[in-house]
């Protein structure tokens, strides 16, 4: 087993599991498959595709998904303006294409996800991408109106970001028919 873990990290990872459990059910589940896809965990069309809009769906995912590489790759050191076409462009692209699944509803979804998917180094540039695939006239009006008004004026405002990495992914767990189990 790895070294062991201090309380304050298992105090961190204890909340990022208290934020996963109060995302809606659909959120969990596309957040899970989502993670699938992005970090090539797992064959997301065999554990995930329920019917065949869900098999496209997922096949469309997957597509955007190879531009996570060149997003991580693009991520630079400072907040210079020079970083921002290089990084932004594909991150909204495919910010706006979760988004317009319709299952990531606020940002603190977005955030959590996208912190998994890309890495804590993606933090800082999280809102301005949040909000212009939100903005995105793809959307539903309703639905931009729901997504921009979720971002709170601290994380919009932020004067700094935590370079601490994530420490839990949620996973598919296989349900347990309590009954069948011994004694």
């Amino acid at each position: 087993m790895g070294a062991r873990m201090r309380p304050a990290e298992g105090a961190m990872t204890l909340a990022e599991m208290k934020e996963f459990a109060a995302f809606p059910a659909s959120t969990q589940r596309y957040v899970r498959r989502s993670l699938d896809i992005g970090l090539d965990r797992e064959d997301a069309m065999a554990r995930w595709s329920r019917d065949i809009v869900e098999a496209a769906s997922i096949r469309a995912q997957a597509r955007t998904y190879e531009r996570l590489e060149d997003i991580r790759a693009a991520i630079p050191e400072d907040s210079g303006l020079d970083a921002v076409e290089p990084l932004l462009a594909p991150l909204i692209a495919v910010t706006a294409f979760d988004l317009g699944q319709g299952r990531l509803t606020t940002f603190s979804a977005f955030r959590f996800l996208y912190e998994r998917l890309i890495g804590a180094s993606v933090r800082p540039w999280l809102p301005a991408a949040f909000c212009s695939a939100a903005a995105l006239p793809h959307l539903h009006p309703e639905l931009r109106r729901k997504l921009l008004q979720s971002i709170s004026e601290a994380a919009a405002t932020a004067s700094g970001w935590s370079t601490r990495p994530p420490a839990f992914f949620p996973y598919w767990v296989e349900k347990v028919d309590v009954a069948a189990l011994p004694g």
